[in-house]
C-alpha cells in the first residue's frame, strides 16, 4: 500500500513531535509511540528524497543522450 503522506506533511508532523518532546509533554505511555511515529516519518522522508534524487539523475542522463 502506497503512503500518501507528502514530504511537507511528514516534516511538519516530525517538527510537532519534536516540539512536544522539547516541552516535555510526553508521558511514558505515549513516548514510545511518538518515537516510533517520528522514525516512520523520517524513513518516509528519506525514501522520498532518494526517489527525487533518482528522478533528477535519470532526467539529467536522458538530456545528455
Amino acid at each position: 500500500m502506497e503512503n500518501k503522506t507528502s514530504y511537507s506533511d511528514a516534516i511538519n508532523e516530525i517538527e510537532a513531535i519534536l516540539a512536544r518532546f522539547e516541552r516535555e509533554e510526553f508521558d511514558v505511555d505515549t513516548l514510545a509511540a511518538n518515537v516510533r511515529r517520528a522514525t516512520e516519518l523520517i524513513d518516509l522522508c528519506r525514501k522520498k528524497l532518494r526517489k527525487a534524487e533518482d528522478d533528477v539523475a535519470k532526467a539529467l542522463k536522458d538530456t545528455r543522450e
